[in-house]
């Protein structure tokens, strides 16, 4: 659940941002000292913010990567599911985005079920390239 509420805040906090932009642009542009004022204050009040999460974030890094692991284990199984769930299309684009951004393709395992989706999961390498990835 921790993955649902990230969402609903980073939301919020675009949302806060473009408010805070609003009021520096349009501050700048009516030269008000107040609007100015209460732009400076909104951004000091959102870095306040982002160092707090950052510190919380590495105290809970634990957490944070037991939660991304499952989450990670949850989308492989849906995605090498060969009954054909509904959602199964979008469990491969997320691991699409796991897999580009880690530079990895699957858990390490060479099953006969990954070795037949393999090609779908992880469409720009090939098996020369997982022996040398592992």
């Amino acid at each position: 659940m921790l993955g649902v509420r990230g969402v609903y805040i980073l939301i919020a906090v675009g949302a806060v941002m473009m408010l805070v932009g609003f009021l520096g642009c349009y501050g700048a542009i009516q030269e008000s000292q107040c609007l100015l004022g209460t732009f400076f204050f909104f951004l000091v009040i959102l870095f306040a913010s982002e160092v707090a999460a950052a510190i919380w974030g590495f105290m809970n890094r634990d957490t944070i990567s037991k939660e991304l692991i499952n989450f990670y284990d949850s989308a492989y199984i849906k995605a090498v599911d060969v009954s054909g769930s509904p959602s199964k299309d979008a469990a491969i684009k997320v691991l699409d985005v796991f897999h580009n951004t880690l530079d990895c393709c699957g858990k390490g395992d060479d099953t006969a079920l990954f070795k037949q989706v393999a090609g779908t999961l992880c469409p720009r390498k090939s098996p020369t390239d997982f022996v040398r990835s592992q």
